[in-house]
């Protein structure tokens, strides 16, 4: 298994998160995208979208890190981290989706702006909007956690839990304070102390 990774995006180290969470031993090649490395024939050969993260498993590829978290659940985890309830399941994917709007186009996109990250996402919009968004993204994720344990409400963690953490503990990085959010702090807490926790890259809390 091999991992085509960035050192500093969220995205890609919620694969690595999940992998050490599961324990699977993976090959990371890390890509270089300020070099184009990322948009050369061979990688958009991988991601035609060419970004990261890519896992290759054997002879399958997959990329975006949702639809990587979805193989890895449904290939090496137990049914816990992906439930097939319907309820449960489609709890799961509203929260992924949530990853995908609120979050990437609030705390991700402020991150990106503020650390001046090579992404296209770093050119839409102004930091404000993306800080304003941000807030409401907490707003929601306090709401939630405030209710349940993990998010999609069950007694363990999921997938969606594993996706949503990266950008939300790194909002500080965007200008975003986590001080008066305290049960998305809690909730952070409980996914730092999941057994084989690793630490975000230069990650500082304000």
């Amino acid at each position: 298994m091999k991992l085509y990774d960035l050192e500093i995006s969220g995205n890609c180290y919620k694969i690595r998160l999940f992998l050490a969470v599961l324990g699977i031993e993976y090959t990371r090649i890390p890509v270089d995208v300020k070099a184009g490395e990322n948009k050369t024939s061979e990688f958009l050969e991988m991601n035609p979208n060419g970004l990261v993260p890519v896992l290759t498993d054997g002879a399958t590829t997959i990329y975006d890190s949702a639809a990587i978290l979805v193989y890895l659940a449904k290939t090496y985890a137990d049914e816990e981290w992906l439930p097939g309830e319907p309820i449960q399941l489609s709890s799961v994917v509203r929260w992924l989706a949530f990853e995908q709007s609120e979050v990437r186009y609030g705390l991700c996109r402020a991150r990106a702006k503020l650390l001046n990250m090579p992404t296209p996402l770093a050119q839409l919009g102004t930091l404000e909007d993306s800080q304003a968004l941000a807030r409401q993204a907490l707003d929601i994720l306090e709401k939630q956690l405030t209710q349940n344990d993990w998010l999609a409400g069950g007694l363990k963690p999921t997938i969606c839990d594993i996706a949503c953490y990266p950008y939300t503990a790194m909002g500080p990085e965007g200008g975003v304070s986590l001080q008066p959010y305290t049960a998305v702090r809690r909730w952070m807490e409980k996914i730092e102390s999941l057994d084989g926790y690793i630490a975000l890259p230069g990650q500082v809390r304000i």
